[in-house]
């Protein structure tokens, strides 16, 4: 059913529910949709106050998101009980009249979403309610190249690791301001993108950046991208991320993290050109003879570290360090998610 057959059909059910009489405080008229998921049909809803109503069935003993109590929409959990059946809902309501237009749209997006994963309509609300959110929050600048070439990385590495488990999506800490990108236990991997022609030259942001968590191990993942053009070889940025959105088990989640490091999916026709190639991918074992400059170094020489926001470059374009082996890349990811079990 297109879109203008779902709007038809929910505004048919809630005019017909406004017009019935009101059943009482705290009760709530229900009309169920043809629209199914594995836990049952959705519904629409009207209450005592006039208020409509999206239910979408879900397990007896699944969270719903908090956070979301007016003043316009409100979600919570809902059990619903007649004499035949007892359902558990998770239910969206608008809490102004004068928004039903508003809200009938945002509805009409949900059940288009339901319709394409019936399995997770939970999930599938949640991302439709995200994207409303970031279609009215503040215009940030779209990401510049270098911030776009270092996401694409960050992507590459985060796949590989939802490729081993699902919700790896929570060891992707960088954007949360962590020093590392990705942290799980005594193990992290910073990750570093660079369109330069020559060498390998990565850019270095603080004294604790190449600095291993105590008792621990980090990898440095550096990778060389090309920019082949909108019709040229090599990975499309967006569908990259749609990728990894796929592949994660909470997208909801994901996408506050790609909120965080600047993408915003509004935004998205601003990358319909942007594509990379991996022309080079080395991974390090960030190790005590490995180039670098941290506090405690600094310290261990006896120098008093009294300066801010140090930058500095590592050369990494001679024989050493050596990189590390293809096998060795994968017992990293691999024990990086053990370490996050």
């Amino acid at each position: 059913m297109n879109d203008d057959g779902l709007r038809k059909l929910i505004e048919e059910h809630w005019i017909a529910l406004e017009a019935e009489e009101t059943i009482g405080e705290r009760r709530l008229r229900v009309s169920q949709l043809p629209v199914m998921t594995v836990q049952g049909s959705l519904a629409a809803g009207v209450d005592h106050e006039g208020h409509r109503h999206l239910l979408l069935p879900v397990h007896t003993h699944r969270k719903v998101r908090n956070g979301l109590d007016g003043p316009v929409l409100r979600l919570r959990k809902r059990p619903l009980e007649d004499a035949d059946s007892y359902q558990t809902y998770a239910d969206l309501s608008c809490l102004r009249t004068d928004l039903n237009d508003v809200f009938t749209e945002l509805c009409v997006d949900v059940l288009s979403a339901i319709s394409s994963h019936p399995e997770n309509p939970v999930k599938a609300l949640y991302v439709v309610l995200d994207r409303w959110k970031a279609l009215f929050q503040s215009q940030n600048a779209p990401l510049g190249p270098e911030q776009l070439s270092g996401l694409f990385g960050e992507l590459l590495v985060l796949n590989r690791l939802l490729g081993i488990d699902s919700s790896a999506h929570r060891l992707w800490l960088g954007p949360e301001g962590n020093r590392h990108d990705f942290v799980a236990g005594k193990a992290a991997i910073e990750v570093k993108a660079s369109r330069a022609v020559g060498g390998r030259r990565p850019r270095i942001h603080g004294l604790d950046q190449l600095d291993a968590p105590t008792g621990g191990m980090l990898c440095l993942a550096w990778f060389r991208l090309e920019s082949p053009g909108a019709n040229g070889a090599g990975q499309s940025f967006l569908d990259l991320l749609e990728r990894t959105l796929r592949s994660c088990d909470d997208e909801s989640a994901l996408l506050e993290l790609l909120a965080a490091a600047g993408y915003r999916s509004v935004d998205a026709n601003r990358y319909q050109g942007i594509r990379f190639a991996v022309a080079e991918e080395r991974w390090y074992r960030v190790l005590p003879d490995f180039p670098r400059l941290t506090t405690q170094m600094l310290h261990e020489s006896g120098v008093p570290v009294s300066v801010l926001d140090v930058e500095y470059t590592i050369d990494l374009s001679k024989d050493t360090p050596v990189p590390m082996a293809a096998d060795e890349v994968a017992k990293m990811l691999d024990h990086l998610i053990r370490e996050s079990a």
